[in-house]
């Protein structure tokens, strides 16, 4: 008999999946439109923000969905605790993703399948839900880069 394992983010409240579409969370200044990745829950601290700077300027904000790679590379080595690796520990590729429209740069596991020969600077890549890791009761979830074909559609 199979049975379906409850999904969980491993980290709650950093991403939704709300509609079928991944959504980094964070903030944004409501004075200067500053963005945070991940949230920010003190004060805007861009120095030219004209805002009250007591936090009440910070409202929450769904990220850009799309960016693209700024730097990639691949993890051969099992990262230490408090990261949870499956055992025997498989590689996986990482890439730094400028944001569409925050023109920021967030780090996130490339979904499996794609290496560092799949990617290259410049690429346009989308979010994705992907397990991290399992246990008896649960799949873990982050969210992971996925590259976009030149027709828009995901690989």
């Amino acid at each position: 008999m199979t049975t379906t394992k409850d999904r969980r983010p491993a980290v709650e409240g950093w991403y939704t999946t709300a509609d079928g579409d991944v959504r980094l969370l964070g903030t944004r200044c409501s004075s200067c439109g500053t963005p945070y990745f991940p949230r920010n829950e003190l004060a805007c601290r861009n120095p030219g923000c004209t805002g009250p700077k007591d936090g009440s300027e910070l409202e929450p904000y769904a990220l850009s969905a799309r960016g693209r790679i700024w730097s990639y590379a691949d993890s051969r080595y099992k990262p230490p605790p408090p990261y949870v690796s499956p055992d025997p520990f498989v590689p996986y590729t990482v890439a730094a993703v400028e944001l569409e429209t925050e023109r920021m740069v967030v780090l996130g596991q490339v979904v499996p399948g794609h290496t560092v020969d799949d990617l290259e600077v410049g690429m346009e890549v989308e979010l994705a839900e992907g397990v991290l890791y399992e246990d008896d009761e649960a799949e873990y979830t982050v969210w992971m880069w996925r590259p976009v074909t030149a027709s828009g559609a995901s690989e």
